[in-house]
C-alpha cells in the first residue's frame, strides 16, 4: 500500500535503537563499581557524621554544665563543700540529674570499662579524685557516678578548694573549646552506655587525665599500684607526718625510706600492704591455679607484674605497713627469693626495698 511502513523497517529501526543502549554485562559492571565506591565511602561518611554528632553533643553538654556552675558562683553556692556528694547535691538544683551512684557503685551510672589512649580502664577502680590525674591528689575527695536527663553519663570529683567569686565573670569560662573551672573534674560519655566508650569519641573529660590505678590485680580482686622505690624522708619531714596523722608511730634519725613509702601511698588515698596482702601476692607469684609450685613461674610472674626488671633477678623486697616494735630503726618487709618468700625486719634506711600500695 502506498505510504505504508513495512514490518522489516520497524525491526530495523528497533535494532538501531537497541544497539545504542547498554548490554547486560555493562550494567552489571557499572553496578559493581558503584557498590565498591559505596563500600569505600559510606563508612567514612558515617564515621564523620558520628564524630560531628559526638562533638555537638559534647559542646551542648559543656555549655549547660558551665551555665549551671556560673549560676552557682553568682549565688555563692559553688564552693565550700568537703565532699563530692554534697557538691553534686547542689549541682542537681541547676542541671537535671536523674540518678546519682555512690563511690562503691559507680558502674551503675557509668560504663564498666572505657578506653583512654591505648589503655582499657576499669571504672570500678576510679574511686578517688587523684585517679583523674596527679594534680588531683590534694583534693582528697571521692568520685561519684551521675546520669543526666539528656542521656549523658558522668563520673565527678569535687575540689574543696575551688574558686568562687560572685563578682567575677571569669571564674567559670565558657568558650568554643569547652569550659574552664578548678572546681571539679568530670569524665562524661555523651552516648551513655553505648559503645565505643572511647576518649575523643563519645567519651570526653574536663580536668581529667585518666589512668587505671590497679597495676597488679590478684585473682581475689586485691589491687596494687605500680611498684616504686620510695623517696627517703628526713627526721623533720617524718615528724611532720606524725603530727599530721599519718600511720607512723615514730621516726628515725636519718634517711627514712619506709616513711617515704607510707607517705606516697597515704597521699594517693591508698595504704602500704600488710604482711597478709604480700603473702597473697607471693601465692600468685610462686604457685599456679592448681597450687603447684614452679621454679620458672617466680621470675615470669614477678617480671610480668613489674616487680623485677629481668627474669634473671633472684631477689626483691617489699615494705609492709608494720614498724618493728622491738627495734626502733626497723620496719617489716617481705623477701621474695627465687624459691621462697619470708618476713624480715630491716632498717628503714634501706634504700633497696621497693613498695606497692593497696588500692582497694
Amino acid at each position: 500500500m502506498g505510504g505504508g511502513t513495512s514490518l522489516s523497517s520497524h525491526r530495523a529501526g528497533f535494532g538501531v535503537f537497541w544497539s545504542k543502549g547498554f548490554t547486560l554485562a555493562e550494567v552489571l559492571i557499572t553496578l559493581a563499581i558503584i557498590g565498591i565506591v559505596a563500600a569505600l565511602t559510606i563508612p567514612t561518611l558515617v564515621q564523620n557524621y558520628q564524630e560531628r554528632a559526638w562533638n555537638t553533643a559534647s559542646q551542648v553538654f559543656q555549655r549547660k554544665l558551665g551555665e549551671a556552675l556560673r549560676v552557682m558562683n553568682v549565688q555563692g553556692t559553688l564552693a565550700g563543700y568537703t565532699t563530692t556528694e554534697a557538691f553534686v547535691d547542689e549541682l542537681s538544683k541547676h542541671i537535671k540529674i536523674t540518678r546519682i551512684c555512690d563511690n562503691d557503685d559507680i558502674t551503675t551510672c557509668f560504663s564498666d570499662t572505657v578506653t583512654w589512649g591505648d589503655e582499657e580502664v576499669d571504672m570500678s577502680k576510679i574511686k578517688k579524685a587523684k585517679n583523674f590525674g596527679d594534680d588531683k591528689v590534694g583534693w582528697g575527695t571521692n568520685t561519684i557516678g551521675v546520669q543526666f536527663a539528656n542521656g549523658v553519663n558522668g563520673v565527678i570529683a569535687y575540689n574543696p578548694s575551688c574558686t568562687q567569686d560572685p563578682f567575677r565573670n571569669d571564674v567559670i569560662s565558657i568558650g568554643e573549646n569547652g569550659i574552664g573551672t578548678d572546681c571539679l573534674a568530670i569524665l562524661y560519655d555523651v552516648d551513655g552506655f553505648k559503645n565505643p566508650n572511647t576518649n575523643q569519641k563519645d567519651l570526653r573529660g574536663l580536668n581529667v587525665e585518666l589512668s587505671d590505678p590497679c597495676a597488679i590485680e590478684l585473682s581475689d580482686g586485691t589491687c596494687f599500684s605500680e611498684p616504686f622505690h620510695p623517696t627517703p624522708l628526713t627526721t623533720a619531714e617524718c615528724d611532720q607526718l606524725v603530727a599530721d596523722g599519718y600511720p607512723i608511730n615514730k621516726c628515725i634519725t636519718y634517711n627514712d625510706y619506709w616513711a617515704g613509702a607510707v607517705k606516697k601511698c597515704y597521699d594517693m588515698g591508698y595504704r602500704l600492704p600488710n604482711d597478709n596482702d604480700l603473702r597473697k601476692l607471693a601465692m600468685e607469684i610462686y604457685q599456679d591455679v592448681n597450687g603447684n609450685f614452679s621454679d620458672n613461674r617466680y621470675s615470669d610472674k614477678a617480671y610480668e607484674m613489674g616487680l623485677i626488671s629481668s627474669v634473671s633477678t633472684l631477689t626483691f623486697w617489699l615494705w609492709t605497713n608494720e614498724e618493728d616494735s622491738s627495734i626502733n630503726t626497723n620496719a617489716i618487709y617481705r623477701v621474695f627469693h627465687y624459691k621462697e618468700t619470708y618476713r624480715l625486719s630491716a632498717g628503714r634506711y634501706d634504700g633497696l626495698s621497693q613498695a606497692v600500695c593497696v588500692v582497694n
